[in-house]
């Protein structure tokens, strides 16, 4: 029993009553989840919900000692609940064109140029789920890919943005300018005013790596960059927050 338990590197684990509850209420649990771990001796209405759940779903249930919940996640704030899940599937280009077709709206499409810190990406895909991004796309090398930190960061949004994996950034920019005639935004100290970007049509927004920013060879493919203008003392924002209000600037002129 003990060994069934211990951390396996080629498991992931999503912990939170949020994240948790997410994933069992998901199309696809009874193939996904593989356990859910409850702390001992733990109980509130969010738990029993979470216990119901699972039972509905006819998942294995454990009940363990705090201690153990806290190997599983590296001391994370689990909230008494973790699940073992088998990995997350990556998704294909033509599921965020059937997204776009069945809500009936062009395209707006985020790509993460070598984002290496999971909960930056887990904030990413919190506010793409907010302003209706129909997909993200990540490299498949040197950045972070979706790990159990990524889905306990976006709570639960990682179940509804499809999140694609290219071998080749700039080879899938060109894909879908040539296919969807879209066109690339990215970020530059010396851009275009981001409160002027008109998202409308089908759009992509380019957010570069945390401290390097935007690739030379993927910022050759945009259309046009843009800046957020800043008037402190610290002349840079974090990527998620970056991408956040980038967003949300795309998301209401899209409105309009």
């Amino acid at each position: 029993m003990e060994k069934d338990i211990n951390r396996d590197e080629t498991a992931e684990f999503i912990f939170g009553i949020h994240a948790v509850m997410e994933i069992l209420n998901s199309d696809d649990a009874s193939q996904r989840v593989n356990k859910v771990f409850l702390q001992k001796e733990l109980h509130s209405e969010q738990l029993s919900r979470i216990f119901k759940a699972a039972k509905g779903n006819k998942l294995v249930i454990q009940e363990v000692p705090k201690n153990k919940l806290d190997n599983l996640t590296d001391n994370g704030n689990h909230q008494g609940v973790v699940t073992s899940i088998s990995a997350y599937e990556y998704a294909q280009l033509e599921d965020i064109y059937e997204l776009a077709s069945k809500k009936n709206e062009d395209l707006f499409v985020l790509v993460l140029d070598s984002i290496e810190d999971p909960h930056n990406l887990g904030s990413i895909l919190r506010t793409a789920d907010a302003v209706g991004v129909h997909g993200i796309i990540i490299p498949k090398h040197r950045a972070t890919g979706l790990t159990s930190v990524v889905a306990k960061t976006s709570t639960g949004a990682i179940e509804h943005v499809p999140v694609v994996r290219a071998t080749n950034l700039v080879n899938t920019i060109k894909k879908l300018k040539e296919e969807k005639n879209m066109w690339f935004f990215g970020t530059d100290m010396n851009g275009e005013d981001f409160t002027n970007w008109n998202a409308k049509g089908n759009v992509g927004l380019v957010i570069g790596n945390e401290g390097k920013g935007i690739s030379p060879v993927v910022k050759k493919q945009m259309d046009q960059m843009l800046t957020i203008p800043m008037v402190g003392h610290v002349q840079s924002l974090n990527a998620s927050v970056a991408a956040g209000v980038l967003m949300y600037q795309g998301f209401n002129s899209r409105r309009k």
